[in-house]
């Protein structure tokens, strides 16, 4: 069902993570979705060992998480004068995500795991309009032969 203007599109359950509050990007209508900059900066690729999962062996064991970021951001004023300060820091973007997928806190569901990495992407630069994170289990432990599972969210600032 489409979402009238004005009216909320994507509404994005809040997850308890220890206090940590609500949702960064809770709530877009359909006027801040017509109105999100065409541009576009992607980091693909990003191969991360984290403890996350409904078993507990994926709990204690390390195992391999892929991730791909997409960053809506207006790129015109780095267009214009080419300078790192006019833009989004990758290597800054990278250490916000690879620090949640790696870090203490462990998430039983791959959808919990990438809405903590949209927030944690999208409170490190105000200039990120909103953040695609398509996120995936290398080798999860399933009966069948399969290369991965994942999930793919968008998030707004």
């Amino acid at each position: 069902m489409r979402a009238k203007r004005g009216e909320p599109t994507r509404r994005r359950a809040g997850i308890d993570r220890a206090g940590s509050g609500p949702p960064a990007a809770s709530i877009a209508t359909a006027d801040q979705r017509d109105h999100l900059p065409a541009d576009r900066i992607e980091l693909t690729g990003l191969r991360i060992l984290g403890t996350h999962g409904v078993l507990d062996e994926e709990r204690r064991r390390a195992q391999p998480f892929e991730l791909d970021l997409a960053l809506m951001v207006d790129l015109s004023t780095a267009e214009r004068n080419d300078r790192l300060a006019d833009t989004v820091d990758y290597a800054a973007v990278v250490e916000h995500a690879a620090g949640v997928v790696s870090g203490d806190a462990s998430f039983s569901l791959l959808e919990a795991l990438a809405g903590a990495v949209a927030d944690a992407v999208l409170a490190g630069d105000h200039r990120i309009v909103s953040v695609e994170v398509a996120l995936r289990k290398v080798r999860p432990p399933l009966p069948v032969d399969i290369d991965s599972v994942g999930v793919r969210i968008t998030r707004l600032q």
